[in-house]
């Protein structure tokens, strides 16, 4: 089995089982509940109905996520790279892609075959109206990689059977929302579905914070980072090679969020 993987379910708390139980705009559930093996480990199944609840966030937020962020220069930039540098048709993973604005949509307008995944709904939903083109799946970004992508999610193509498959991934703004140490678990599941040689771009908050609650467009969204140092060290740990960065000074509009230092990495999976 899976990492975290055994035959007894844990039982979420009493705040996480209401939140389950009431319909929202999305299937917070676990869809491996009731369909064999599922993770004992209580920190492990705190963490997925942590997941879950900030989903059900993002499903409310929907398209204000791109009116508190209608910079995207650095996203764009990143995105040109990888036009450059893959060959038509080539595949890419978008991991926790959000409306799919404006990555979704410029990749797979410069003839790109690119899969979006999130948690949430509500934001799947936008990208598939925003970037028709893509092929969508909601997956927890944890379970990349390991079998509970096919057992949990229905989607084998991201398992292990998936390794190697893709030329390239990005995650732009997506990891902020994992504490720090699920950080480079998750890096290594992004590097065992690429390639070899395969290309990551990468966009994260510069700041050193562990999952701190923080205010954002009426809900509490908990972020991480890191310093670029230990960013960079962290990447070279998932196994990549940071070939250039660039960081943009950024202010949220519309959010109580404090003003942020944006850090855009164009990295390689080493081999």
């Amino acid at each position: 089995m899976g990492p975290g993987s055994s035959a007894q379910y844990c039982r979420p708390s009493a705040r996480v089982e209401r939140c389950l139980s009431i319909v929202t705009t999305g299937q917070i559930s676990d869809p491996a509940r009731g369909h064999g093996p599922a993770p004992a480990d209580q920190q492990v199944c705190r963490r997925r109905a942590e997941r879950a609840l900030q989903a059900v966030a993002f499903d409310t937020i929907g398209a204000r996520y791109g009116e508190a962020f209608p910079a995207k220069a650095g996203q764009l930039e990143c995105g040109g790279w990888l036009l450059r540098q893959l060959e038509p048709g080539a595949p890419v993973l978008d991991v926790g892609c959000g409306t799919g604005d404006p990555t979704i949509l410029q990749l797979t307008q410069g003839g790109l075959r690119v899969t979006g995944i999130d948690l949430s709904d509500g934001m799947l939903r936008l990208a598939r109206r925003t970037a028709p083109a893509a092929a969508y799946h909601r997956i927890d970004m944890y379970d990349l990689a390991t079998p509970r992508a096919e057992m949990a999610w229905g989607a084998p193509q991201l398992g292990p059977a998936a390794a190697g498959s893709f030329a390239a991934a990005t995650a732009f703004f997506s990891l902020i929302l994992l504490p720090q140490d699920e950080i480079p678990v998750v890096l290594g599941r992004i590097r065992e579905l690429l390639r070899p040689g395969g290309l990551l771009a990468l966009g994260m908050v510069e700041a050193d914070l562990d999952h701190a609650p923080l205010p954002f467009l009426g809900h509490e969204i908990k972020i991480s980072g890191y310093l670029r140092e230990e960013l960079e060290q962290t990447l070279a740990g998932a196994g990549f090679a940071v070939e250039d960065h660039s960081g943009h000074p950024y202010a949220p509009a519309s959010t109580a969020l404090p003003p942020e230092e944006q850090l855009f990495l164009r990295c390689r999976r080493i081999d």
